[in-house]
């Protein structure tokens, strides 16, 4: 299949270059002494007191080839892993919003490990999403146990694969302290390690942190499955042009990749971005703007030419609401996406900016996903598609509604909506000219008005409980109060909360 570009061969050789002669003569601040001296003694020059260390073209090059050109992210159950490059995009929720826009309320409130549960619930039934990257935080979750609580709560009710990040390597080793008691034992869980984390070593501009930087290290160590985000701002953290943000990008990407394959060669990566344009207006965050869906369709074209999986965060959006400006925010960049060659997409449920998650929302990006998954599928294009015998059959004037090639093709040739409405006004007002995103909602309270036939089992459970007292509850029940909505019922003003604290990744 070919991708739309828009580099040369040329244009990407560039890049690759500049980034090169910025990591030898400009390089980067890495505030983690482990990795400094890591980064000494295979070969790159270290000023611990500047805590600047420049990388030789040579050792990047070295290192960057060690990355394999495949990743896999497990789930609870094997027969959803997903291996990567694929012909379809592997498509997740995208993760970590503070808020969550209350389904009876209507009113943005903080998310707790309950939310979690029932987004997890939900994941499940959702075909065209690959993964359940875990959507929010959880403000009830005890001070010792935040990423424990966040993880539990996914994986006791989700079969696919999860994956967000954590603070630190103690949060990690609780999580996979928890991997192992699903798992059985910690031999079963090494065999399938079904837990997958994310990490953002890089503060842009060129600089690495302290803590994501040793997760990063510990992660690669221990053969976890993790990988990166970088995700700059431009005209604040890079340029102020997409051309510059691509080349600083490239050379964050490649420091951290460097520092992954000298913790332990062979390590999976993905090149994965999240490249935001600041609104210069004001400073805005802008997740939702088109160019991101541009950049990222230049950072594909960067991912082949290292032989690596191009991933990135589409089809976020700056609306609060599930309105036409998220349709069109929701649908271009995940599109420019998909026809660029993207191999992995976060996407669904989010709004304002990554700072609320919408359960009407994440049904109404299911569907995007899907037709997103339509055409990467193809055109489907044979001869015998072509249908020429049976033009010929039916001739002028004829009526193709009645050959059995219809029939057979009706449910396959076409993408079919479960949302989107297709009736005739008239219809649609007689029943009660519904909004796109009541039928969303009820869409999902139906899935979790069924008990969740995918939860741990009881005697697992046990074992969790016992292993961490004071865990959350972390079962999927409906919210109360929360009913189907009236096809003609007006939904709840929305407000949104002022105070807000920092996204975990």
């Amino acid at each position: 299949m070919q991708f739309f570009s828009y580099l040369s061969d040329d244009d990407v050789r560039f890049v690759h270059e500049a980034s090169l002669e910025i990591l030898e003569e400009t390089g980067l601040i890495v505030r983690n002494e482990k990795a400094r001296r890591r980064f000494a003694e295979h070969g790159a020059r270290v000023d611990h007191a500047t805590e600047l260390v420049r990388i030789p073209p040579a050792v990047v090059e070295n290192y960057r080839k060690m990355v394999p050109a495949t990743i896999t992210l497990r789930g609870r159950d094997p027969a959803f892993d997903v291996t990567f490059p694929r012909k379809l995009p592997v498509i997740a929720t995208a993760s970590s919003a503070p808020d969550i826009v209350d389904p009876v309320t209507g009113q943005a409130r903080r998310a707790t490990s309950a939310d979690i549960a029932r987004i997890a619930h939900i994941v499940n039934h959702l075909d065209a999403i690959d993964l359940f990257s875990i959507s929010t935080l959880a403000d009830d979750a005890p001070a010792d146990q935040f990423s424990l609580t966040r993880f539990y709560a996914a994986l006791k009710n989700c079969i696919k694969p999860v994956r967000t990040s954590v603070y630190s390597i103690r949060e990690a080793e609780q999580v996979l302290r928890l991997g192992e008691l699903i798992a059985g034992s910690p031999e079963a869980f090494r065999e399938r390690p079904f837990i997958n984390f994310g990490y953002c070593a890089i503060v842009s501009p060129l600089t690495m942190d302290f803590d994501s930087t040793e997760t990063l290290m510990y992660f690669a160590e221990k053969g976890v499955t993790a990988y990166g985000t970088i995700a700059p701002m431009g005209g604040l953290s890079t340029p102020l042009s997409m051309a510059g943000m691509l080349t600083i990008m490239n050379a964050e990407w490649l420091a951290a990749c460097v520092l992954a394959q000298m913790s332990r060669g062979g390590t999976a990566q993905i090149y994965n971005f999240l490249p935001v344009f600041a609104d210069m207006r004001d400073g805005a965050y802008a997740p939702g703007a088109i160019e991101v869906g541009m950049v990222n369709s230049a950072v594909c074209q960067m991912a082949r030419f290292y032989n690596v999986p191009a991933g990135g965060y589409l089809g976020l959006t700056n609306s609060k609401v599930a309105d036409a400006q998220a349709g069109f925010e929701k649908g271009m960049s995940p599109l420019l996406g998909a026809l660029s060659g993207v191999d992995f997409i976060v996407m669904a449920g989010l709004q304002d900016a990554l700072m609320s998650f919408d359960f009407g929302q994440l049904m109404i990006d299911h569907e995007i996903a899907a037709m997103i998954k339509h055409v990467r599928g193809g055109f489907g294009f044979s001869r015998e598609s072509a249908s020429v015998d049976e033009i010929k059959r039916t001739g002028p004037a004829g009526m193709f509604a009645s050959n059995p090639q219809t029939l057979e093709r009706m449910k396959s040739a076409t993408f079919m909506p479960d949302l989107a409405d297709r009736q005739l006004r008239e219809k649609w007002v007689l029943e009660g000219s519904s909004s796109i995103h009541q039928r969303a909602l009820n869409r999902a309270l139906e899935i979790l008005s069924t008990p969740n036939a995918h939860a741990i089992d009881a005697a697992t459970d046990a074992r969790i409980r016992q292993a961490f007292p004071g865990i959350v509850a972390g079962d999927s029940v409906a919210q109360e109060g929360w009913a189907r909505i009236d096809v003609g019922a007006k939904r709840p003003g929305r407000e949104r909360r002022v105070n807000r604290r920092v996204r975990a990744g």
